[in-house]
């Protein structure tokens, strides 16, 4: 009987292993393969150089002060214009809401849906307390050991550049793009973009424009990052996850300390009770939407383990999810994240204070709506305290999770062919942009919008972006004006049909 068990249990086991195997090896690589081109000369020093000017410029934006650093932003504009005169000379200009540009590059068919290519000119600040931490000043705009080093070099006024010395070029070789092609530089991306991208994307479509594609910053060409994937990995991001910050308002009597009420019925306690459980009771994870269909890309690509679960996410879907939600950016792929980020109450030890206030920000997975997560938490709170006598209310600036763009489309594969040419041996994967980005605002006029930014990174680079020591390779920046240059002059000339 024992024998028997035995030999049943290894014909399982053998079984499973057989079922594993076949599904690993029949899910064969999605890259596609297209013909090597030759590499586009690029003068690397002069573009690394105009790059520097550009950094060296102190356009952060404000939320609340339209003009602040004006003069720099206007100083930016005079660079781009001296520096990209053929440029200058091809495409129409205008200024948007002061201080973003919008660019129009007039097609041969007027038939064709237009394109849009996105970037941004404003740059977070720099930290108060970490100037001394930098290797280079934060806006010395410094050329040194092989990499163009400042605020912005990589976020995002590499990509600004390296469009509008791709455009130069082509404009230069004397290319005639049977596309319209537009151009948005926003002044206050990280800020929300309401005053820049929102006007620009309200301008275009009263003028009826509808976009066949658009590309704007996002995912990058990373190396190292996933486990078991020896090549580089370019992901495009194909949506992005939408912001909604809450304020929730908790009031009670106020008192002495000395006297104070019945257990849990304090402001303070009350707010604490309410917060907790917003923060316990977080939406479900799963491998499922972008996720999945990342997963299910790269899988083939990978070696060992790694191969086999994202392979058979049937049996190690729970192993599999519970390593990505340890950490807290593939946590973010997952789920729509909830996060506690401001408390205030209370101005003297020996009071109990009358009013506690706390905001929660919540950044939403495609399929989650802003509608859900307030009713959702005001259950919560109810349920936390017994109370019903609290306001909660959404901030200004909240956004839905944009549209999935489809990776069957022609704009994606255009994208993904690119990557190929341009990035030999670089694996290309759909991906969910966690953070905000200002082509969110242009949901209205395109179904095909892509956030994507070719810029090589390791594990030790991401902490750079919005940090210290912000810098990108002069030879990657070369291969952003190679992926611009063969991005417009394939996806101009002719509709994707």
């Amino acid at each position: 009987m024992i024998k028997k068990s035995l030999l049943g249990l290894l014909l399982l086991l053998l079984a499973l292993a057989a079922i594993l195997g076949v599904n690993t090896l029949r899910k064969g690589s999605r890259q596609l393969n297209p013909p090597a081109i030759a590499q586009l000369a690029v003068d690397q020093a002069g573009v690394a150089s105009r790059l520097a000017e550009a950094v060296r410029l102190r356009t952060v934006s404000s939320r609340d002060d339209a003009t602040l650093n004006a003069d720099q932003f206007q100083q930016l504009h005079a660079l781009l214009q001296s520096r990209f005169p053929k440029a200058h000379a091809a495409l129409k200009r205008e200024l948007v809401g002061d201080l973003s540009l919008l660019y129009t590059w007039e097609g041969s068919n007027p038939k064709a849906q237009p394109i849009l290519l996105m970037a941004h000119q404003d740059v977070v600040p720099i930290a108060p307390g970490t100037e001394k931490d930098w290797t280079e000043e934060p806006f010395s705009g410094q050329v040194k050991n092989g990499f163009v080093w400042g605020r912005g070099a990589w976020d995002d006024k590499g990509n600004l550049m390296a469009q509008m010395e791709a455009v130069e070029m082509l404009v230069a070789s004397g290319y005639k793009p049977e596309r319209t092609v537009y151009l948005a530089y926003g002044a206050d991306e990280e800020v929300g973009g309401i005053r820049g991208a929102a006007r620009i994307a309200a301008l275009l479509k009263e003028r009826k424009v509808r976009l066949d594609f658009v590309v704007d910053e996002g995912l990058l060409i990373t190396e190292g990052i996933m486990p078991g994937l020896a090549q580089p990995a370019a992901l495009i991001g194909v949506a992005e996850k939408g912001y909604l910050s809450v304020v929730l308002k908790m009031s009670a009597t106020p008192g002495h300390s000395s006297m104070p009420p019945a257990k849990g019925t304090s402001a303070i306690a009350m707010m604490s009770a309410a917060l907790k459980r917003i923060d316990d009771d977080q939406l479900a994870g799963g491998i499922r939407g972008v996720a999945q269909e990342m997963f299910a890309t790269v899988a083939p690509e990978m070696s060992g383990f790694s191969r086999v679960a994202l392979s058979n996410l049937w049996l190690f879907g729970p192993l599999v999810q519970k390593q990505l939600e340890a950490g807290a950016s593939t946590n973010a792929m997952l789920r729509t994240t909830t996060a506690l980020t401001i408390v205030n109450a209370g101005n003297k030890e020996n009071v109990l204070p009358g009013r506690a206030e706390a905001t929660v920000n919540f950044r939403l997975l495609p399929g989650d709506t802003q509608a859900q997560m307030l009713e959702r938490t005001r259950n919560q709170v109810k349920e936390a305290t017994g109370n019903d006598k609290f306001e909660l209310f959404a901030l200004p600036g909240a956004v839905e999770a944009s549209k999935v763009a489809a990776t069957d489309s022609p704009p994606y594969q255009l994208i993904n062919k690119t990557i190929r040419e341009v990035f030999p041996g670089t694996l290309v994967a759909p991906g969910l942009m966690i953070g905000a980005t200002d082509s969110i605002h242009f949901g209205a006029i395109s179904e095909h919008i892509f956030k994507f930014s070719p810029v090589r990174a390791k594990p030790e680079d991401l902490a750079r972006f919005h940090g210290t020591n912000e810098r990108i390779a002069a030879a990657n920046l070369a291969e952003l004006i190679r992926f611009y240059h063969r991005l417009l002059s394939e996806g101009a000339k002719a509709p994707l049909n």
